[in-house]
């Protein structure tokens, strides 16, 4: 059962992050630490991922009066292709429509096999740069 509750930790929060994204920064040379992607992350709302009430992940969403974008979506590798992240972004979509968001955004690196998974969940390509995918859906 995969449940949410407002981040505790940041820190840890952070630490899902780097060591999801550390490949994708190694190979783009993106010069971010835990530290610094702790301070990126205190303006934003955020949520920790439980699976069966163990911490597997992390969700962070911004919201304005538009849209809500997905900031961060990570989960632990070992808890990855469990259905987790179709989960979190139904809880991203739930929180949208409580802030009367009408679209869903996100960015994901190009080479993230993330992108199937947003693609699965109706997201489609808005832009893109030599990294990044721009992408958003509509809130149903």
């Amino acid at each position: 059962m995969v449940t949410f509750r407002p981040a505790k930790d940041l820190a840890k929060a952070a630490n899902f992050t780097l060591t999801n994204l550390r490949p994708y920064y190694e190979q783009y040379s993106v010069d971010w630490d835990e530290a610094q992607i702790e301070q990126m992350t205190q303006e934003l709302v955020n949520f920790d991922i439980l699976f069966e009430e163990k911490l597997v992940g992390v969700i962070r969403l911004s919201f304005d009066t538009e849209e809500c974008w997905v900031r961060d979506l990570q989960v632990d590798q070992s808890y990855q292709n469990r259905g987790i992240g179709s989960i979190a972004l139904a809880e991203a979509e739930r929180l949208a429509k409580n802030h009367c968001s009408h679209i869903l955004k996100l960015r994901v690196f190009k080479n993230s096999p993330a992108i199937h998974l947003y693609k699965r969940q109706g997201f489609v390509l808005t832009s893109e740069d030599d990294k990044i995918c721009y992408m958003s859906r509509a809130v149903s």
